[in-house]
């Protein structure tokens, strides 16, 4: 028997030649450099070499939300279960490259009781150690398979790590949303409150015959403009909270939100991208995108040796006898080995169309492996244009606001005084209004732009 488990274990191990072709990686199809100048920042003399979301996200209160998520969230819970089936996957494709050994024992007894032959009863007794039509991998083909899964399976861990990483952004971005509605409802009720000492005034100067009628529907008209207004944020901030506990998977304590985006834009971490575009080649839909090349590329190798004779063995070796206790003696000890050989002669052209689908989608899995890196270039350089432009836009709407203040405290005191028209002051507190809109909605692009960048960079999961 010992002979035989050699031989079987010595055919497993037998290193056999590959149809399969070395891996090189791509050129990358995107610039080696990000732009520079115009609208770009100017890149820093080198770039960071990881970035972790406690780095980029300084207020305590987001980084406990983005805690939160990462252990509750059920996307991140489904792309686990996807690594585990995976694995498994890997760990089933490995096992054929192994003989599968199986143990039988049985027991018969026979007999025979008819009229001519008389009675002929007996038992019989056997356990046997075996192989089944092992496959001697002599072309690589189950080696290619097994490559194949693994590269899947890693693939698989990438694509859990850029779930992570997207959730990660989407937290922070619900973070700051809520900021910034809750911002603007604040605003909304501050308009409510100006509006309504505006009618307030406009019905006292009616009634002494000081103001027209259509001054009061105007004042009007905006009281209730601005009420609506602080519905709808209301409802916003609402919507906002339940798509972050969405995110968070869990009930969110409002002691960690942000009462205003003023309060919450300056604690994200400007960002640098550098100058290689290299840095892209760590986010994990690049990583992902390559190791499905990889196994495409294993799979081509597979469907060549599929073209090859195919070499199997089979062996058994154990006892037999017809009583119990003499099973395990010298005499009873038996063992058979076999081989076989399968070369298809005739299969229509489908081991050559095999080689030529393997070679198609590995032109595919190419082709989304470089359109993700070209992908990736221009979201990064997006971010990078964003970033070298919103600091100018963010200090004129600033200008513009002081501006829009001061013009409708002036046209305010003017009316009240009799100098100015209810019109002027009407149009300077609409000004205002649209002025404060704007300041909030360019505070929160420009905290988004840090988000969008650290996604675009493949920023870090880990705190």
């Amino acid at each position: 028997m010992r002979r035989v488990v050699t031989l079987l274990v010595a055919s497993a191990v037998l290193a056999g030649c590959s149809m399969e072709m070395p891996y090189v990686r791509p050129a990358s199809p995107a610039p080696a450099a990000f732009p520079t100048g115009g609208p770009y920042p100017a890149p820093p003399a080198e770039a960071a070499t990881s970035i972790r979301y406690a780095e980029v996200f300084t207020d305590p209160r987001l980084r406990t939300l983005v805690d939160q998520a990462l252990a509750n969230n059920r996307d991140l819970r489904v792309a686990a279960a996807d690594i585990l089936a995976a694995r498994a996957q890997y760990r089933i494709q490995r096992a054929d490259r192994f003989p599968q050994v199986d143990v039988t024992g049985r027991y018969a007894r026979t007999g025979d009781n008819g009229p001519d032959t008389g009675s002929n009863k007996g038992n019989s007794y056997s356990a046997q150690l075996g192989v089944t039509a092992f496959e001697l991998d002599l072309f690589g083909r189950v080696r290619s398979l097994t490559g194949a899964a693994l590269q899947r399976y890693m693939a698989t861990e990438e694509a859990a790590r850029a779930v992570r990483l997207t959730l990660v952004g989407d937290v922070a971005e619900a973070w700051l949303t809520y900021a910034a509605d809750a911002s603007l409802l604040r605003i909304a009720e501050q308009t409510v409150a100006n509006a309504q000492r505006g009618v307030d005034l406009t019905q006292e100067r009616l009634r002494g015959g000081v103001a027209p009628r259509t001054d009061l529907r105007q004042a009007q008209t905006i009281l209730a403009a601005a009420q609506a207004d602080v519905a709808r944020q209301r409802a916003a901030v609402a919507q906002d909270l339940n798509a972050l506990q969405l995110l968070v998977g869990a009930p969110v304590d409002e002691a960690l939100l942000s009462t205003s985006i003023e309060e919450a834009a300056p604690t994200l971490t400007q960002l640098s991208a550098g100058i290689s575009s290299d840095v892209l080649l760590r986010r994990p839909d690049i990583a992902e995108a390559e190791h499905q090349l990889r196994a495409m590329n294993a799979e081509v190798g597979a469907a060549r040796a599929a073209l090859f004779p195919t070499i199997s063995l089979t062996g058994t070796a154990g006892y037999a006898s017809t009583t119990l206790s003499s099973l395990f003696k010298g005499g009873a000890y038996n063992y058979a080995v076999g081989g076989a050989l399968t070369y298809p002669i005739f299969r229509a052209g489908a081991g050559r169309a095999g080689v030529a689908f393997a070679k198609a989608e590995r032109d595919a899995a190419l082709a989304t492996y470089e359109k993700t890196i070209q992908s990736a270039f221009s979201e990064t350089a997006d971010a990078l244009a964003r970033l070298g432009t919103i600091g100018d836009e963010q200090a004129a709407d600033r200008l513009q606001l002081e501006a829009a203040s001061d013009t409708y405290t002036l046209a305010n005191a003017r009316y009240r005084a009799g100098d100015e028209s209810f019109l002027t002051s009407l149009d300077a507190q609409r000004t205002l209004y649209a002025a404060q809109k704007t300041m909030v909605a360019i505070q929160l692009e420009g905290a988004v732009n840090r988000v969008d960048l650290y996604r675009a960079l493949g920023g870090e999961t880990a705190p």
